[in-house]
């Protein structure tokens, strides 16, 4: 059996007017993430965690923000892409994530079991193997100013 483990960061900035996705899902809130997709960090920090522990290099690499193909792309899209390649091209399943969520507004606990039912869907793994926690950053740094949010996610990879 092979174990790989990977890691995964991401950080948006925020502004006023735009949706805000997280997780799969749309939250009701002010601000948004600026991004040339709908700029949900949870999926992207997973997509980097995934990748990472396949070797097979970063979101950036096979999602570039410069095409067109990817401009408001459903971050949903690009993390069945990245577990099908991960899946198909090395023969990875995903065993589980853990994720955390930094930032100060909005609270997400409530959202949490939903978005583990839509990541649970997307990459076909129990919602049992899926965690998302949240904190704040206690009004510290670019997060605590509510500037921007940032996620961090970790992945164990198996092939038997």
């Amino acid at each position: 059996m092979k174990i790989k483990v990977g890691f995964g960061y991401d950080v948006h900035q925020l502004a006023p007017g735009r949706e805000f996705w997280l997780g799969g899902i749309k939250i009701d809130h002010d601000k948004g993430p600026v991004a040339n997709s709908d700029g949900d960090v949870l999926i992207h920090a997973l997509c980097d965690a995934i990748l990472g522990a396949a070797n097979m290099r970063d979101i950036g690499y096979h999602f570039p923000e410069t095409s067109a193909e990817f401009k408001g792309i459903d971050s949903k899209i690009m993390l069945q892409r990245t577990v099908d390649m991960v899946r198909k091209q090395k023969r990875f399943q995903i065993s589980n994530i853990d994720t955390t969520v930094c930032q100060e507004k909005p609270k997400i606990k409530d959202y949490i079991p939903k978005m583990q039912a839509v990541l649970s869907e997307v990459m076909q793994i129990d919602l049992e193997d899926i965690s998302i926690k949240a904190t704040t950053t206690e009004k510290l740094g670019f997060v605590g100013e509510e500037k921007g949010l940032a996620v961090y996610a970790t992945v164990l990879l198996i092939r038997e």
